[in-house]
């Protein structure tokens, strides 16, 4: 695959205040080679209202020699938050979110 913007799709419900970081990883043989990674703070809409809010993110990543066997990883963590549900992913498109999803680079002329 080659270096280029991975396109992420990361809609979610926000319960409180949080900041959250994101990873993405090659794991090959048990060990992860960070790709990517990025975080953002986010907040709740208010007056009680927990939709979900849709969050795009471009981010640039290295080529990577697939092998059988690798994995791609994404892995999010939220941090400073006393409420283990701050950052809840979220897949609903009835509310009118798009389903969360990370569109790869591909090679150029290659669509």
């Amino acid at each position: 695959m080659p270096a280029g913007t991975y396109k992420l799709q990361l809609d979610a419900i926000i319960i409180t205040p949080v900041d959250v970081t994101f990873d993405l990883l090659l794991r090959r043989d048990g060990s992860d080679t960070v790709l990517a990674e990025f975080g953002s703070s986010y907040v709740p809409l208010g007056g009680g209202v927990y939709l979900p809010q849709a969050f795009s993110y471009d981010e640039p990543a290295p080529a990577i020699d697939f092998e059988p066997g690798d994995q791609l990883v994404y892995r999010y963590t939220a941090n400073g938050s006393s409420e283990p549900t701050s950052y809840e992913p979220d897949g609903d498109q009835l509310m009118g979110t798009p389903d969360p999803n990370i569109t790869l680079p591909t090679a150029a002329g290659s669509g």
